[in-house]
C-alpha cells in the first residue's frame, strides 16, 4: 500500500497553483453571495416592483444565503485537506450552474426585464470556471489528492498562501456584517441620534473595525488550521 510522503500529502498530489483554484473559486463564490444578499435586500425596500421581478429577488436572496453557508462548509473541508472536499465541492457547483442557467432562462422568458449582455457574459464566465474546476478534480487525480492531506506533514507553501487568502476575505466579510448588525442594535438600544446619519456612521465604522479584526483572526486561524499537524495513523 503507498504510504503518503513526508508532506503529509498523498503520492501523486498536485502540487500546482491549479490544485487550489477549486477552493480559491469557493472563497470568491461566498462573496458574490454576500453581494448578491445585500442587492437583493436593499431592492425589496423599493415600492412598485412588479411581481415577476420580486420573485427573482427573493430567491436571489435566499439561493444567496444557502450559497454562504454552503460555502463556508467547503471552505472548512478544503482547509482541513478533507478527502471529502472534491465530492462536495462538485455537488455544490453543479446546483450553482442549475441556479445560474435557470436565473437567466428567467430573465430572459420575462418581459418586465431588460436583457442586456453584461450579466450574460458574467453568468456564461461562473459556469465556465465552474466546468473548470470540476474538470480538475475529476479529470486529474493529483488535484483531488491534494485534498487528501494525512495531517502528519506540513501542506505545500501555496496551499498555506490559498488557506491565509480566504480566512483573510471570509474573516473579514463576516466581521463586517456582525459590526454592521451590532452596530445597528447599540444604536438602537442606547437611543443614539441619528442626526445627519451619527447612528449609520457608528454602525458602519463599527463594521471597518470588526473586518479588520475578522480579518487577521481568520488569516491566523486558517493558516494554523492547514499546518496543524496530526498524529500519523498506526499501522
Amino acid at each position: 500500500m503507498s504510504q503518503p510522503d513526508r508532506t503529509g500529502t498523498a503520492p501523486g498530489a498536485s502540487r500546482s497553483g491549479l490544485a487550489t483554484l477549486p477552493a480559491l473559486w469557493v472563497g470568491v463564490n461566498i462573496l458574490i453571495a454576500i453581494y448578491a444578499v445585500y442587492s437583493a435586500w436593499s431592492v425589496t425596500y423599493v415600492y412598485g416592483i412588479p411581481d415577476s421581478a420580486l420573485y427573482l429577488v427573493y430567491a436571489s436572496l435566499a439561493a444567496g444565503v444557502v450559497n454562504m453557508l454552503w460555502g463556508l462548509y467547503l471552505v472548512g473541508l478544503a482547509i482541513g485537506g478533507s478527502v471529502r472536499f472534491p465530492r462536495h465541492f462538485t455537488i455544490w457547483q453543479i446546483v450553482n450552474i442549475v441556479w445560474i442557467a435557470l436565473r437567466e432562462a428567467y430573465v430572459l422568458v420575462t418581459p418586465d426585464f431588460v436583457v442586456t449582455l453584461t450579466p450574460l457574459a458574467y453568468a456564461a464566465a461562473e459556469i465556465a470556471i465552474g466546468v473548470i474546476c470540476i474538470r480538475l478534480l475529476s479529470r486529474h487525480p493529483g488535484t483531488a489528492a491534494a485534498y487528501s492531506n494525512t495531517g502528519t506533514g506540513r501542506p505545500p507553501a501555496i496551499v498555506s498562501v490559498i488557506a491565509a487568502l480566504l480566512g483573510v476575505i471570509i474573516g473579514g466579510a463576516l466581521g463586517f456584517g456582525a459590526g454592521i448588525v451590532g452596530g445597528v442594535i447599540i444604536a438602537d438600544a442606547t437611543q443614539m441620534s441619528c442626526f445627519e446619519g451619527a447612528c449609520g456612521y457608528f454602525a458602519f465604522f463599527l463594521g471597518l473595525a470588526a473586518m479588520l479584526a475578522g480579518a487577521i483572526a481568520g488569516g491566523i486561524f486558517a493558516v494554523w488550521r492547514t499546518n496543524r499537524r496530526r498524529p500519523a495513523p498506526s499501522m
